[in-house]
């Protein structure tokens, strides 16, 4: 395997004097658990693939449906490329916008049943646009589930409203917000939420938060990141999943997991989404995707629409794993999807399981604090829908053996 290394050059005395504190951060971040040096992937991004020189079942990829080396999207991407070159070299309000790029985003908003949609150069960067443009006024208010995604998070703290946090999935205590002084008087409520928990793999209720949103005169915004191209008709996502098409404002997505790219949407009605393109800041000063991104996602939607079997197979693969795992006795939390976490409760046993794991020729990365609350570390996995039976036997095998030498099942 190819080895990475710094460059040798020259770095004056007073560089590294005023840079000595780095040490001492990496130090905390290495007591903590923090100091991240990611495995090296050496291959497509696959069931099976090579990281770190090794050859092993990858079970942490958000490669859901196995596109990332599927022979048609390869070629619409390579097409794409001949067409349009490599990439715009400009932002979408310039010249960026290429006739693909509309075309993508027609195409998901019919596959999301909206009005229209318009393409963020990742799904963090939606996030952060959407928060930050609609919540712009400190006489608005944001509502947000704890356990929602970072980018989230980062959004709302760019916003101007001020912001309520309600717990996990917890209806009472968001009717509790909306029902608060400081909601009565906010001109414009956002209620924010995952469709898919992106480290437990359980489900927003989002009925019940719409439902809540209608009484109390609230909007409502759900990313899809981890649900677009897994859960509801062919995909369509959790608005989909709970027969919802039409009644939410927004839904937020990336293409960077089942759509097998990189990149975000928002998928709404055609003024919002004209607003959007006026004034969201990431849209305004960002470069656009490079057209094979938009060639690429434009053929996975097409895949998704002709073969169900695609989202047949995600789901068989899901149901064996997750019922093999608790046979042997492994806790995996709230999961119903196909991200599907190994409880361990110990951030020092959990990096071991998954270095041990690794060993053993299965990649599942271990997560641990801040990631996740203390007592919460765990394992996390993903199937897809390329993996066989096989493959799944040999990785529950070694989580069996792994498990059994560290105690966490008899």
């Amino acid at each position: 395997m190819k080895q990475y290394k710094p460059n040798k050059v020259y770095v004056s005395s007073e560089i590294i004097k005023k840079l000595k504190w780095v040490d001492d951060e990496i130090e905390t971040l290495k007591k903590e658990h923090r100091f991240i040096v990611p495995r090296i992937l050496n291959s497509a991004q696959k069931p099976i693939s090579i990281i770190d020189g090794k050859k092993v079942v990858n079970l942490t990829s958000n490669n859901y449906l196995a596109m990332t080396d599927e022979e048609e999207v390869k070629k619409a991407a390579i097409d794409a490329i001949k067409k349009y070159g490599v990439g715009t070299a400009a932002v979408r309000t310039i010249i960026g916008t290429m006739d693909i790029h509309r075309e993508l985003e027609i195409k998901f908003a019919k596959f999301k049943n909206t009005e229209d949609s318009i393409l963020f150069q990742s799904g963090f960067t939606s996030n952060v646009a959407v928060c930050q443009t609609l919540m712009n006024s400190e006489d608005y208010l944001l509502i947000s589930d704890e356990l929602n995604h970072a980018s989230i998070i980062d959004g709302a703290r760019l916003a101007k409203a001020p912001r309520k946090i309600y717990r996990h999935k917890d209806m009472n205590h968001l009717k509790e917000i909306l029902e608060s002084e400081e909601s009565r008087k906010a001109k414009r409520k956002l209620i924010v939420t995952d469709g898919v928990f992106s480290m437990d793999g359980d489900i927003a209720p989002l009925d019940q938060i719409v439902e809540l949103a209608n009484k109390y005169d609230a909007m409502v915004m759900v990313d899809d990141a981890h649900a677009s191209g897994v859960i509801g008709d062919n995909g369509r996502g959790t608005v989909n999943y709970f027969k919802l098409d039409g009644k939410v404002e927004i839904q937020i997505g990336t293409l960077s997991k089942a759509f097998a790219a990189v990149g975000g949407y928002a998928a709404t009605t055609k003024k919002l989404r004209d607003y959007l393109g006026s004034v969201a800041r990431p849209f305004l000063f960002s470069s656009s995707q490079p057209p094979s991104v938009a060639a690429t996602c434009i053929k996975i939607l097409e895949l998704l629409m002709k073969k169900p079997e695609y989202l047949k197979k995600l789901w068989e693969n899901t149901k064996f794993f997750k019922e093999e795992l608790k046979k042997y006795g492994f806790d995996t939390g709230e999961s119903v999807t196909p991200i599907t976490p190994i409880m361990i409760g110990d951030s020092e046993k959990a990096i071991k399981f998954s270095n041990m794991l690794f060993q053993e020729g299965v990649f599942a990365l271990s997560i641990v604090y801040p990631t996740v609350p203390k007592g919460k570390e765990r394992i996390r996995t993903i199937v897809t829908r390329g993996h066989t039976i096989k493959d799944l036997e040999f990785a529950i095998s070694k989580f069996v053996k792994v498990g059994r030498k560290l105690g966490i099942i008899n």
